[in-house]
């Protein structure tokens, strides 16, 4: 694959991004693409390593190695270093149905499993498979693919999130009239309301909206499913109307902090920050009282994605100040190759959010919030040592006139579908679905994506989404050729 002597020859070069004095001034994406001449080069470095780690191990169990979707990494890379761009992006959608996505997003364990990483070098996938798919819009490669034949069966797709727009867009192809029910005015679930424009900007999935509807694809906004809201679509009658439906809503309810002082104004969850900012962004009317970091002293609390996330859209606002505190100890600088490699590895890590000049803190519990006729002034916080019990005389005050809780979702949204539906829940409260079938409790219902594995990557989302398709479409025909 690549040149043979590729690893040996030429370094890692990676994308670089735009100055922080510079990004920070509006919401748009900030990362440099390479040059042509670049991604040659880089793809050149994907060595003949006889196991490719990277493209995964096929399982859907947590804690796989490398590409949830197994990308046959290998193949494109080849296909990129010979200039063979339209072959590449074949090859990349044959596993990956939104790459565009996944190459601005993911994290990349693809990388975490290459041999090369083995002494911190890996190919840089990523940006290969980015470089890949934006290559394919710009030539006009990439097309409906509209099934040529129709099954005359449909199916229900509840949520419009990655896994909802994977799950459809595969059964679509297959021939099946595909509807999908969004809550929302808009498709894209957390891609669109969660992740910020400055990670990816949301012209992206309007386009891949218009290539499902073109395989006809119809999409139902502002009809949640389930509730009492007005205009909400009873599932009873979903059961009825279709000959399957698909649970793709995501894992929404947060996880909260309920310590003293939890009901001053000023603290909010992440997601209703987030989601309002990307409302902004969009023109779209933002819900409820305006969240703003313009001139405050804003504390994030949660170490991962959302909360950098957060660090990102407090600065664009104008933030006073960022922290963000985590009651996980400080990762190691390193990971030992030995005891981690080709898996997913626990080290420090710094985004893109957090070098634009964030405070961080680790191994820190905050005990309660103080504030001022109503409203959060301070948070009192201690140290905590390895079983995450307070060190005494290690307590402190942080000040904070905007405090965002960023950590992780418990659960999908119980009250209103799932409820009404009836389906069975795992012990952490998800849908429980079979993992080869994922057949629900309720006969002809199946679940896929954050709603049935719980909070996860939007890369595992694609990938439950394609697979949760494959079972449907052999539930209703007998067999599939659905890929996985």
């Amino acid at each position: 694959m690549g040149k043979v002597t590729g690893f040996l020859e030429i370094e890692r070069h990676d994308r670089v991004y735009a100055p922080v004095t510079d990004r920070v001034k509006n919401y748009n994406e900030f990362v440099v693409p390479l040059s042509e001449k670049d991604l040659r080069d880089q793809a050149a470095r994907c060595m003949n390593c006889g196991i490719p780690y990277c493209h995964g191990t096929g399982s859907a169990q947590p804690g796989a190695t490398g590409c949830p979707v197994n990308n046959q990494i290998p193949d494109w890379n080849d296909l990129v270093y010979n200039g063979y761009w339209q072959e590449a992006a074949r090859t990349l959608h044959s596993t990956n149905n939104f790459p565009e996505f996944t190459g601005r997003i993911c994290p990349a364990p693809c990388e975490a499993s290459c041999t090369l990483n083995i002494d911190d070098n890996p190919v840089t996938i990523k940006t290969i498979e980015c470089a890949i798919v934006d290559t394919a819009f710009d030539n006009g490669w990439v097309t409906p693919e509209i099934a040529a034949v129709k099954t005359g069966q449909s199916v229900a797709v509840v949520g419009a999130g990655p896994a909802g727009l994977a799950c459809a867009q595969q059964l679509a192809r297959a021939g099946h009239d595909v509807h999908v029910y969004e809550k929302f005015a808009k498709a894209g679930g957390l891609l669109r309301y969660g992740i910020p424009d400055f990670k990816m900007e949301k012209h992206l999935i309007d386009r891949r909206v218009a290539q499902m509807e073109a395989e006809g694809v119809t999409f139902h906004y502002g009809a949640p499913v389930g509730g009492s809201t007005p205009g909400a679509v009873d599932p009873a009658e979903l059961l009825k109307q279709y000959d399957a439906v698909a649970l793709t809503g995501g894992a929404e309810s947060p996880r909260d902090l309920p310590i003293p002082g939890r009901e001053l104004g000023g603290i909010h969850f992440a997601m209703d920050f987030l989601t309002q900012q990307n409302r902004r962004v969009s023109g779209e009317a933002v819900n409820g009282t305006d969240i703003l970091a313009a001139g405050k002293n804003v504390v994030v609390i949660g170490g991962g994605d959302t909360g950098s996330d957060c660090i990102g859209t407090s600065i664009r606002q104008g933030a006073k100040s960022v922290t963000q505190i985590e009651i996980m100890p400080a990762p190691p600088e390193r990971e030992n190759k030995a005891l981690t490699w080709p898996n997913w590895p626990m080290k420090m890590r710094t985004s893109s959010s957090q070098a634009e000049g964030a405070a961080r803190e680790f191994a820190v519990m905050t005990q309660s919030f103080e504030g001022e006729g109503g409203v959060v002034k301070k948070l009192n916080c201690v140290r905590v040592d390895a079983k995450f019990q307070p060190i005494p005389g290690t307590e402190f005050v942080l000040e904070a006139d905007l405090v965002l809780l960023a950590m992780g979702f418990v659960s999908p949204v119980k009250e209103g579908l799932l409820t009404q539906l009836g389906v069975a829940l795992d012990p952490r409260g998800n849908v429980a679905a079979d993992l080869s079938h994922f057949t629900t409790s309720v006969d002809k219902v199946f679940a896929a994506g954050d709603m049935r594995r719980g909070q996860s990557l939007v890369v595992w989302a694609i990938r439950e989404g394609r697979l949760c398709a494959q079972a449907i479409d052999r539930f209703l025909m007998g067999s599939t050729t659905l890929p996985r």
